[in-house]
């Protein structure tokens, strides 16, 4: 037994046994609800607990729990740095003041509940960060408040946490008198106004004003915000577009944009039509990815692929979503672009543009070192108050923070602020895992005398954390913002940052509206839980 106390009881082991049998368990489904990552916490927990029932005194060095938060929280705002700051004009607000709101709802009943069941502030943030399932909530808890009692609480009220929000989702259509297939047939005829799908269509220029003129004459991006992409005269081989292209009567063309754009096309130039226009075997239209570094923040019309390439851009993939080809669209590392162009270019046009999908998987480790740096250096500024006091921003607000600006940057001199989707994911991945199993151990040799010195209260408290702000913003979005009520179902998800939520939404509906809502939420909350948890954690 003495050697096993022993070989359990060594840093490393521990370490190593404590995140396998995590992520074994986390992957264990019951009825789609699983714990994925956040299972570690729970077996560390139990891990040190057994331990100190033992007689074994046991914690992994503080550096290992550190450099995981590091990495943990930089990543998460390398991903959501890019939309962040431009969700207010794509989305609008009021989904954002919905989880904005329900943040400061959980924060506030906790606060009450806190002081009528007299429960230790360190214990209610970890409440808090639990009921609202927030691991970097929960990070910003233990740094404020130095004490592993904040992992108790998390770990006590994060499982109904997880169950509480699929749960309500589910039961809330019938409880608010909400049909589903209403509100996707609204979604989706708001949704189409809003944000209009770029497709392509064939016209055959009938306006004897065109007869003649050039492409460059007719100033055609601006006058109808669409691309012309592919031109085809009667009898002859469909060609690339230039600036001094001449269109005649009876030419098909073939234009890039979105519907409103296409009507615009079909006013200047004649109606739309079914004839096709074969490939010529001249030209090509072809994907390239933006992996040459100095591209990084040029605009569209700063490459000028008309004019140099005799090519035209049609549209430009980012994370997913095609985007119009503005002239003024800025470029990003990773973007893809659709280019029309003729064979003798392609190889030109590769070289400029890399064109290297290895070179942007490619993980660069400087961008995270150098970060963190810049992320340390901001969190470590005093800033003074009232009365005498101070506060900073710490390990988690900083960083954050640095990695949100520096990802929506996106280059400074030669440094690329920007991580792959998979480098991002192991990276993020690996720094939680760092980050849970020491702040499990540290709660496991405390968590009996809390109970025992709370009892069950514990549990009940966290469950009204969870349960509160998710009637109180459902009523507010429902009766005075009048939101969809998919987008509002995926805002909730999104402000009680809850994966396993948003899954059981979008298993009710095939649109995407509450992926779209939680997606937009999801930054805003996660930074007003780790501000929240910090004042909290500082009581």
């Amino acid at each position: 037994m003495e050697f096993l106390l022993d070989f359990l009881g060594t840093d490393y082991i521990a370490l190593f046994i404590i995140i396998g049998i995590g992520i074994f368990l986390g992957g264990i489904k019951i009825k789609g609800v699983s714990f994925d990552s956040s299972a570690v916490i729970f077996v560390a927990i139990f891990y040190g607990y057994w331990l100190n029932i033992q007689g074994v005194e046991f914690e992994l060095p503080e550096i290992i729990q550190k450099i995981g938060l590091l990495l943990f929280i930089f990543t998460i705002g390398m991903q959501a740095g890019p939309s962040f700051f431009e969700v207010f004009k794509s989305q609008g607000a009021k989904l954002i003041i919905l989880a904005v709101l329900s943040v400061v709802i959980g924060t506030i009943t906790t606060a009450l509940l806190s002081v009528g069941f007299d429960v230790d502030y360190k214990i209610s943030v970890g409440l808090l960060t639990g009921a609202l399932t927030s691991t970097p909530g929960l990070a910003a808890a233990i740094e404020a408040s130095n004490s592993p009692l904040a992992s108790i609480g998390y770990g006590i009220a994060y499982p109904f946490g997880v169950i509480g929000v699929i749960l309500f989702v589910k039961l809330s259509p019938k409880l608010f008198g909400a049909k589903i297939s209403k509100e996707e047939e609204n979604y989706i005829r708001e949704a189409q106004s809003k944000i209009p799908e770029v497709t392509n269509r064939n016209f055959e220029i009938t306006n004897d004003n065109i007869e003649g003129r050039t492409i460059k004459d007719l100033d055609i991006r601006m006058m109808t915000k669409a691309n012309i992409s592919r031109i085809m005269s009667p009898n002859t081989m469909s060609v690339a577009p230039t600036a001094e292209a001449i269109l005649h009567k009876g030419d098909v063309v073939k234009a890039v944009g979105t519907e409103e754009a296409l009507k615009r096309v079909e006013v200047l130039l004649g109606h739309s039509t079914d004839v096709e226009i074969p490939a010529s075997g001249l030209m090509e239209v072809k994907w390239y990815v933006v992996s040459r570094r100095n591209l990084v923040n040029k605009s569209l019309k700063e490459l000028n692929v008309k004019r140099n390439f005799k090519a035209t851009v049609t549209r430009v993939r980012r994370a997913g979503i095609d985007l119009s080809a503005r002239p003024t669209l800025k470029l990003r590392y990773g973007d893809r672009l659709l280019i029309s162009s003729s064979k003798g270019n392609v190889a030109a046009l590769s070289h400029i543009l890399g064109d290297s999908m290895k070179e942007v998987e490619t993980t660069s480790f400087l961008p995270v070192a150098l970060g963190c740096v810049v992320g340390l250096l901001l969190g470590a500024i005093e800033i003074p108050l009232p009365g005498g006091s101070s506060f900073s921003l710490g390990i988690t607000g900083g960083v954050l923070i640095a990695a949100l600006v520096l990802s929506r940057i996106g280059k400074t001199g030669p440094i690329i602020w920007n991580l792959p989707v998979v480098g991002n994911q192991i990276l993020r991945q690996f720094g939680l895992l760092l980050f849970l199993t020491p702040v499990g151990l540290a709660a496991g040799s405390k968590i009996a005398p809390t109970i025992n010195e709370y009892g069950l209260n514990l549990f009940g408290i966290g469950a009204i954390i969870t349960l509160v702000p998710m009637i109180i913003v459902v009523i507010i979005g429902r009766l005075f913002f009048k939101v969809n009520f998919l987008s509002l179902l995926g805002a909730l998800t999104g402000g009680m940052t809850s994966t396993p939520g948003l899954t059981a939404v979008d298993s009710m509906t095939s649109t995407e509206g509450p992926q779209v809502a939680y997606a937009t939420v999801y930054p805003f909350a996660l930074v007003m839980i780790i501000i929240c948890a910090q004042i909290l954690g500082s009581l």
